[in-house]
């Protein structure tokens, strides 16, 4: 008889067998995780943001000053998971395709006392796949932090890494959060290729909380044309159930409209005719489905229209249906009509050909921020910014009809110029207004990744955190979007946001010889202030700013330390 005692140690063999066993069977990504060598003189130290005034970019519209960081997107990452942490409402970006020619570099760290200069990665390296989701990895876990509940992620990539990328993103964000991966159409009438002619790139698409996001719609008006669909269609067949398709459209200033042919209908909205013939060519709807959507209709005057009107002459109009007759509708699960050439006729239009390779249009990234179902402002940050395109499609977007305030963070280095010459340029540009070719507004503004301290974060000392407080001033005011200096001591500093409606307030030295002066000063304020305060503790200072409202007293440095903690024991600078 087996006793009770038996049973239960014979089911404990069984739950350890199965411990291993899932050890074993791992499923998802294996891969040699290559640690990446950063700069000697910055590894262990603390990175900071830090402004170049000269570089900055005003407009007094009321539309958002946006931020643009130059430096490695990892340590800028870091200090925006400080400065952004559950913030971001839109993540966009374009990293290297690791092709094997697409300039991808990477420096290994496997050997302490020596590494490679970062030379690009070939596409017969041992390591390809290993340093790309290495380098991808580390950045994607700070990435999935900076997004708040119902934010989304789109990832553009290639077909070399697409697979690879899906089990990272799934790794990463969970697999209940992956929502759809959409080919695009990234060039057209291309004959080269081994074996097929390549069209198509990707779009990996994410949530942060999928129970938490709504459903993707387009919106009736928040995007171009190329979600529009004409009325009339050329290719259809009259002959072919069509025999209430042919109908009377009345336009804006009272003409009226048919497709081309030789039967018509007595004048009148909607009145119809049966096509006896196929020179009599319809709508793509039904008269019934047209007089029951009429107000989803939208009409353009062009001076090539292939519609006629009731003089039997070429019209002056052309008639489209809305986003196909709703009033919002779900997006299709491909992308077509935003292809690189247009992001190159951009560049060009700005002033800045053979500048950078395939761009992507800023109409797709207008399209990808137009589906996420907000009716709210948002923050787009984009980490593999290029060329800038997400910047220039943000800055369109504030300034179409629809006045949005969305602002955009872009992250990139300086490699081969690429921030100086280009991406910097470009959203200048964009912001002043060039040639005609945009309208200008919005404002922007400048920073640098930098770094202090000399010890690394676990090991910060007390003059580390003295330095830290002393240079912080840019992160928090980063952090709670109040960008422009004011006032500047060896003791305090006050920022503005764009409006003058908010301000923060702090004071980095443990000296006191001046805080009587800092509180008169948020006193006479009398605006919503975020007052930053140094202390080696918890002492928030709370009892000399209660008689002062609208004042949120926080403390520095401690808590940007101990977020900088936390990223260091991911593994991320430990390396």
């Amino acid at each position: 008889m087996v006793t009770k005692e038996q049973e239960i140690f014979k089911l404990q063999k069984e739950i350890e067998k199965l411990k291993k066993s899932v050890k074993k069977q791992r499923y998802g990504l294996v891969w040699m995780d290559v640690p990446e060598a950063f700069e000697d003189d910055v590894e262990n130290k603390l990175p900071i943001l830090k402004e170049v005034p000269e570089l900055a970019v005003r407009n007094n519209d009321g539309k958002p000053t946006h931020i643009l960081i130059e430096g490695d997107n990892y340590h800028a990452l870091t200090c925006l998971n400080y400065t952004h942490k559950g913030k971001i409402d839109v993540i966009y970006i374009d990293p290297p395709y690791n092709t094997g020619s697409d300039g991808f570099r990477y420096k290994d760290k496997r050997i302490i006392s020596k590494f490679p200069d970062g030379t690009e990665v070939p596409k017969d390296h041992p390591f390809r796949h290993s340093y790309w989701l290495s380098f991808m990895r580390k950045r994607l876990e700070l990435a999935r932090d900076l997004l708040q509940e119902e934010g989304v992620a789109f990832i553009s990539i290639g077909k070399d890494e697409l697979a690879n990328l899906v089990l990272l993103v799934k790794e990463i964000f969970f697999e209940q959060n992956f929502i759809d991966v959409l080919p695009r159409e990234q060039k057209s009438g291309s004959n080269q290729g081994n074996f097929f002619a390549p069209q198509l790139d990707y779009i990996i698409v994410v949530s942060k909380n999928l129970k938490r996001l709504k459903s993707f719609v387009i919106n009736k008006g928040l995007i171009d044309s190329k979600s529009e669909k004409s009325l009339y269609q050329s290719s259809l067949d009259p002959m072919r159930g069509c025999s209430n398709q042919r109908y009377w459209v009345k336009c804006p200033d009272g003409s009226f409209v048919i497709p081309p042919g030789k039967n018509y209908p007595s004048l009148g909205d909607g009145e119809k005719v049966k096509p006896k013939n196929r020179d009599d060519k319809v709508w793509r709807w039904s008269q019934t489905r047209y007089l029951a959507e009429r107000e989803n209709i939208l009409f353009k005057k062009t001076k090539r229209s292939p519609l006629i009107n009731q003089d039997k002459k070429s019209a002056e109009w052309n008639v489209y249906s809305s986003n196909g007759g709703s009033e919002t509708m779900l997006p299709r699960d491909y992308i077509f009509g935003y292809t690189n050439s247009m992001g190159t006729k951009e560049l060009e239009l700005l002033g800045l050909k053979d500048k950078f390779d395939n761009p992507k249009p800023t109409e797709l990234i207008k399209y990808l921020i137009s589906i996420i179902n907000s009716k709210k402002d948002m923050v787009i940050l984009d980490f593999f910014a290029g060329s800038g395109t997400t910047g220039q499609a943000v800055i369109n977007m504030n300034n179409d009809i629809n006045k949005n305030s969305h602002q955009f963070i872009l992250v990139t280095n300086n490699e081969n110029n690429i921030m100086k010459e280009v991406c910097y340029p470009r959203i200048k540009r964009v912001i002043e207004g060039y040639k005609k070719v945009t309208k200008g507004g919005n404002s922007l503004k400048y920073y640098k990744t930098q770094f202090i301290g000399k010890n690394n974060i676990l090991e910060a000392d007390d003059e580390d955190k003295v330095e830290l407080a002393y240079n912080a001033g840019e992160l928090l005011a980063i952090a709670e979007n109040t960008l422009e200096l004011v006032k500047q001591s060896k003791y305090y500093q006050l920022f503005e946001n764009n409006l003058k409606e908010r301000y923060t307030a702090i004071y980095f030295r443990e000296e006191l010889d001046d805080f009587d002066k800092f509180v008169e000063i948020i006193e006479k304020l009398n605006k919503k202030t975020a007052v930053y305060v140094f202390s080696w503790g918890d002492d928030e200072f709370n009892e000399e700013f209660e008689h002062v409202k609208d004042v949120k007293v926080k403390t520095i440095p401690i808590p940007i330390l101990e977020i900088y903690k936390s990223i260091y024991n991911l593994g991320g600078y430990n390396v």
